[in-house]
């Protein structure tokens, strides 16, 4: 009978996953601040791109499971991809998942601020000790994410199960707002419902299509942050529990949301509302201090999203730790709250640094912007890698067991398909919107040129990982195992 992992403690259930993966997905967040952006992209079709880009997503889903049940392990796509495809491209899979986490914290903490400042100024605190809240200070609303995101450290580092039913609770209030406001709109918004809503087709543009298909994956990141907590469940079948649920939830969210937004704004209006679009929705449908209500549900949204960014990437780490492929400071478990304690510390510690320096280089922050503007390049790189590492597992099935092989080669590998080749026609197309390289995030080149970097970065330090640290990963292709080699303890900090 397989043994509890050292040090990490197997007390999660399938809610516990639930949690972490709607969390991590942050419906609202995407819901409030992205649909303005998806509207821009490809018009009144983003409920039909959702929906579209829910196929290979469920695909991919389905490659998690699948490749869960018989490797447990909270590298996940790093351990899988690493197995099935080689060493070189699942390292690459765990590398641009962490510095895509790491920069996504950086820049959410930022949002987190500002809209924490917003509702200050809601609740009529527009000062506090001579200082001025200005939601639209960049250095401010810094300072105030990362005071944000140093609690929510806190509650990562002294368990992940006080996190995940902190989240629940916040993913109650969320819902219950974004339910009844966008449910007010769908019955009153003065636009008439049409099909054509629901028909992809309709988007003529090609690039326009592409570049709403990804950012409407982007939308779905998230889901599969359950998997990394998957030595901590009880049965090796609630991690991929949990992300289903939460992936069909998130798809009935963003449908039931994007309908309602486009019954109560016309494009124009929801174009030019932007990431002011829930907040918007709010003050238009209610009086104060009710139309405060999907401010504070954004609030909520963006700290449970800050949470659970930390929570799966310390985890990640931790597994590439216990490989080699990564310092040995990441493998340290807390004996006393069963969580990779200092890891998590050292997370969000280089994601405020980033933060803090974007500050003080302003093309630094270009960068960051540039990033999460190309993000879903590096979304689809690594899901795409890991569904075709699902297919190629289990390639065998197409043989004796061609029904189970829809399931476990055909869905996972033409998913993989897809969003690799979605990826490389939108980095083509990066690479002719702009005729010259300028530090700046709307310049193609320059957003084509930041998943590249990571990339880069992320060559050198699987070299370094195979030759300097002699890591058993490269040799093997395979991820060690949780039962297999004892983890580092360290006193709670």
């Amino acid at each position: 009978m397989r043994s509890e992992p050292p040090g990490l403690r197997r007390s999660l259930g399938v809610v516990d996953g639930i949690a972490i993966a709607a969390s991590s997905t942050a419906a609202t967040t995407s819901i409030g601040i992205g649909m303005g952006s998806l509207a821009a992209t490809v018009g009144l079709q983003a409920p039909a791109i959702l929906l579209v880009a829910f196929v290979p997503i469920l695909g991919i889903a389905t490659a998690y499971a699948r490749l869960n049940r018989v490797e447990r392990n909270m590298g996940s796509g790093y351990v899988w991809v690493g197995r099935s495809l080689g060493p070189w491209l699942g390292f690459l899979t765990g590398w641009v998942t962490l510095v895509g986490t790491l920069i996504f914290m950086a820049y959410t903490s930022a949002v987190t601020g500002s809209v924490f400042l917003q509702f200050a100024n809601k609740a009529h605190l527009e000062s506090l000790g001579g200082l001025r809240l200005d939601p639209n200070s960049t250095a401010l609303s810094t300072v105030v994410g990362l005071l944000v995101l140093a609690a929510v450290t806190v509650t990562a580092v002294t368990g992940v199960r006080k996190a995940t039913r902190l989240q629940a609770w916040l993913l109650v209030f969320e819902y219950t707002v974004l339910l009844g406001f966008c449910g007010w709109a769908l019955v009153t918004g003065s636009h008439g419902f049409s099909w054509s809503w629901l028909n992809p087709l309709a988007v003529h543009d090609g690039t326009g299509f592409a570049q709403g298909l990804v950012l409407a994956v982007f939308f779905f990141w998230g889901w599969d942050a359950a998997f990394s907590v998957t030595e901590e469940t009880n049965d090796v079948r609630d991690a991929g529990r949990g992300g289903f649920i939460a992936l069909f939830t998130m798809l009935a969210l963003f449908l039931y949301g994007s309908v309602a937004f486009q019954r109560e704004m016309s494009l124009s209006e929801l174009m030019e509302q932007g990431p002011q679009a829930l907040t918007y929705l709010g003050a238009k449908l209610a009086d104060e201090p009710w139309a405060s209500l999907p401010l504070l549900a954004l609030l909520f949204s963006a700290v449970a999203s800050l949470q659970s960014s930390v929570i799966p990437t310390a985890r990640g780490l931790l597994a590439m730790g216990r490989d080699r492929t990564m310092g040995q400071v990441w493998t340290k478990v807390s004996p006393r709250y069963g969580s990779p304690a200092i890891g998590t510390v050292l997370v969000t510690s280089i994601s405020a640094a980033v933060a803090l320096l974007a500050l003080a280089i302003p093309k630094l922050n270009e960068m960051i912007l540039a990033a999460v503007n190309s993000i879903g390049l590096v979304v689809a790189l690594y899901y795409g890698l890991t569904a075709l590492a699902c297919a190629v597992r289990f390639r065998g099935m197409l043989r004796t067991a061609p029904r189970e092989a829809l399931r476990a080669v055909v869905a996972p590998g033409l998913s993989g398909i897809a969003l690799l080749g979605i990826g490389i026609y939108l980095g083509r197309d990066y690479a002719t919107m702009s005729d010259h390289f300028e530090l700046s995030p709307d310049n193609g080149w320059f957003m084509l040129s930041v998943p590249a970097a990571i990339l880069l970065s992320g060559l050198v330090m699987a070299a370094v990982a195979k030759y300097r640290r002699r890591s058993p990963y490269f040799v093997t292709g395979h991820g060690t195992d949780a039962d297999a080699v004892p983890l580092a303890t360290t006193g709670a900090p």
